[in-house]
């Protein structure tokens, strides 16, 4: 087992991560931007290094400044959190090539996952099912227009190497396509440094549900069932709740299966997500997340395992001691994201927290880095708190959700608690009626 971990990331799951270290007995080293030496983080863990300014490019997303922490520190391994470098295959081979251990997959599974087009081959190719599409389109190329009249309008034009909800547009007819592919190319470029991009068929009204899988080293894949990550805003994650309700169990297992197998087929290691659209009772796979995602608590309540350690235990060679008969789903847990927000508008809400009161009892788990006088910056995601509670059926962890809300106050920032109260008493969502277009055609929230 590793004897330091370095936590190349900020927040909630920083903190997370230092947990679960702090629980195996490994030392851990915080690493920080000048705008986070306050953070709870910074001052739980064993050792803290400044890596830059505010700026994430100068700062979490330098990767010599943190291969530099990592030879003044004596670590044994990385763990990138989610988001920033989690990602980032060449983050990861510059790790490996320092003599660190990466917590997380190889360079070359993050390579292939991590790109849209070539992660759908690889679907493909296990026998995953995938939203009709193209691969690799160019706006240039009149060949595309035909392209997209046979996957049939509207089309999404989406960056083959795109997360986080950017790099996405919808072309409802033919005179559209071109002006807007050159858009999303050109955002492409900006955010992810790559202009690929691919069309995709536009599914009206699915449910977005995904899988949470572990492997090891030695040919090992397990699942911990399935996730519904469908309310949403601009395909931003707002509430997230396990297992999936309405689904056919058979229909479930069968996905489970070919997830495991395709990380047997790619000889994947560590954690990750396989995301599907949902629609007509048919499954169709749109992306891996080859990290830990911030939605993984929810997958932690139904299933009373440490993803996080189990992770780590996989990178430090372990190998997994549970089998699939030993994982069941019990009860029901529902997550919410507290942002630092407008809850109608979704401007950002960066200041001082002057109080702050979080929900607890049976059921309640926070995740948390702020604290009173904690200081939430503008440089960063807004993010600030997951509020998720469990019961042994949906209603009974609705019930909790409700009351930890009632019960959670922050002042000083502003943020979208309120409308997560309003989604949790709409009745379309009490019935669990879900979709990825719940906020606007429910709630007429864009």
């Amino acid at each position: 087992m590793f004897s330091k971990i370095l936590i190349a990331n900020r927040g909630e799951i920083a903190l997370r991560v230092l947990k679960a270290c702090k629980e195996m007995g490994i030392g851990t080293v915080a690493v920080y931007s000048e705008a986070d030496k306050d953070l709870k983080h910074v001052m739980m863990a064993d050792e803290a290094i400044c890596i830059g300014p505010p700026e994430s490019s100068k700062s979490y997303l330098n990767i010599p400044a943190i291969i530099s922490a990592c030879e003044l520190t004596g670590v044994d391994a990385i763990h990138p959190g989610v988001g920033f470098l989690a990602e980032n295959d060449h983050f990861a081979e510059q790790v490996i090539a320092s003599g660190y251990t990466f917590i997380g997959p190889d360079p070359e599974s993050i390579r292939i996952m991590g790109n849209k087009i070539s992660a759908k081959e690889m679907a493909t190719n296990s026998g995953l099912p995938c939203v009709p599409g193209s691969g690799r389109v160019s706006a240039t190329n009149r060949e595309t227009l035909s392209m997209a009249n046979q996957i049939g309008y509207p089309v999404m034009i989406k960056a083959a190497a795109g997360g986080g909800g950017r790099g996405i547009a919808i072309a409802e007819k033919e005179s559209e396509l071109i002006s807007k592919m050159k858009i999303t190319q050109q955002e492409a470029l900006n955010s992810f440094g790559s202009d690929e991009i691919y069309l995709e068929k536009f599914l009206e009204g699915p449910r977005h549900i995904e899988v949470q899988v572990l492997a090891d080293n030695f040919g090992n894949a397990l699942h911990f069932y399935e996730r519904d990550c469908s309310i949403q805003r601009k395909n931003q994650k707002i509430i997230e709740e396990a297992p999936a309700l309405n689904i056919p169990e058979e229909k479930k297992e069968e996905l489970f299966k070919l997830c495991t197998e395709c990380c047997k087929k790619m000889n994947y290691k560590g954690a990750g997500t396989f995301e599907f659209l949902y629609l007509n009772e048919e499954f169709y796979f749109i992306e891996m997340n080859t990290r830990l995602q911030v939605e993984h608590t929810v997958s932690e309540m139904i299933t009373d395992y440490d993803l996080v350690k189990l992770q780590i235990g996989i990178a430090a060679g372990e190998k997994l001691r549970i089998k699939q008969k030993d994982i069941s789903v019990r009860g029901h847990a529902i997550q919410c994201r507290i942002n630092a927000e407008h809850p109608q508008t979704f401007v950002p809400s960066p200041g001082k927290i002057t109080q702050w009161g979080k929900p607890g009892g049976i059921g309640v788990r926070v995740d948390s880095h702020v604290y009173d006088g904690c200081i939430i910056s503008p440089y960063y995601d807004a993010l600030i708190a997951k509020i998720c509670t469990h019961g042994i059926d949906r209603e009974e962890a609705l019930a909790r959700m409700s009351f930890a809300l009632e019960e959670f106050f922050v002042e000083g920032i502003e943020t979208n608690k309120d409308l997560q109260e309003i989604i949790l008493n709409e009745e379309n969502f009490r019935n669990a009626n879900l979709s990825i277009n719940y906020l606007q055609n429910i709630l007429d929230i864009n």
